[in-house]
């Protein structure tokens, strides 16, 4: 089966103008088909602080109102995007910039939540994956942002963790999937203030000890979350650890690994 890398490039490093440029000249030269999948950064929160909108955020998640949506698909599906395809174009990479909503790829439905109102935000429903099967077959590689829609002409934000999940379960029946979720650090670390202190292996055993420890913050969790369900779900493996280091992280060589057993 031929393999694929799903690669989701955290916030702090589409912040940092010379870490992103660093990690995209790394990510051009990854061999084999790929899909990078972003977020946005602090840029939304800034654009939202200088147009006088509100941000709400409940448990790390933001509150998606009317007029935030608006912000997260411009920055995220606009500038951000565009600006990334643009950067691997320069690497004579054929990058196509897309969001979910774009050819039906990824449906999703308003959130319901018994206590929270989270307005505009999407829980995905279905991924296209022939249509993406047909994009990478065609010679593109996909840079997603995480806007997606609900089939009734309704724009949602959804997490950009979740969509790369989503995703890289999706095409577990088309290919060998990878699923590397990359930040600002060189893996989950067994103390926040020690960089170094990288958790090689993370399985069900030791993951309710380190969250019953405190040793695996809030903000982690969820992403960890996903990795499980994504390798219950047919994805080879999951891989979280240093952007700029991604040619390592792909291989296995770095980084803190996700295995389900």
């Amino acid at each position: 089966m031929e393999k694929i890398s799903i690669i989701k490039i955290g916030g702090n490093i589409i912040d940092n103008e010379v870490h992103l440029a660093s990690f995209l000249s790394a990510y051009a030269a990854v061999e084999g088909k790929k899909i990078l999948i972003h977020g946005g950064g602090k840029l939304a929160t800034k654009m939202a602080a200088d147009l006088n909108i509100p941000q709400q955020m409940v448990d790390g998640r933001r509150i998606t109102d009317a007029a935030t949506l608006k912000i997260v698909t411009m920055v995220y599906a606009g500038y951000i995007n565009k600006n990334i395809v643009a950067a691997l174009q320069s690497k004579k990479m054929h990058a196509l910039g897309i969001c979910g909503a774009d050819a039906n790829i990824v449906r999703a439905h308003k959130r319901i939540h018994a206590n929270t109102d989270y307005g505009f935000v999407g829980d995905i429903d279905a991924v296209d994956t022939e249509k993406i099967v047909q994009l990478l077959e065609a010679g593109l590689s996909l840079v997603m942002a995480p806007i997606t829609h609900d089939g009734a002409g309704q724009l949602l934000n959804t997490n950009a963790d979740t969509m790369a999940q989503a995703i890289a379960t999706a095409l577990s029946s088309k290919y060998e999937v990878s699923l590397v979720y990359s930040f600002e650090r060189k893996g989950v670390l067994s103390s926040i203030a020690d960089g170094n202190s990288v958790i090689p292996i993370i399985n069900p055993e030791n993951y309710a000890s380190l969250k019953a420890s405190g040793q695996v913050n809030e903000g982690m969790i969820p992403k960890l979350d996903n990795a499980f369900e994504a390798l219950q779900k047919g994805v080879t493996r999951v891989i979280i650890g240093d952007a700029l280091d991604i040619d390592q992280l792909i291989a296995g060589k770095s980084g803190t690994t996700i295995q389900k057993n």
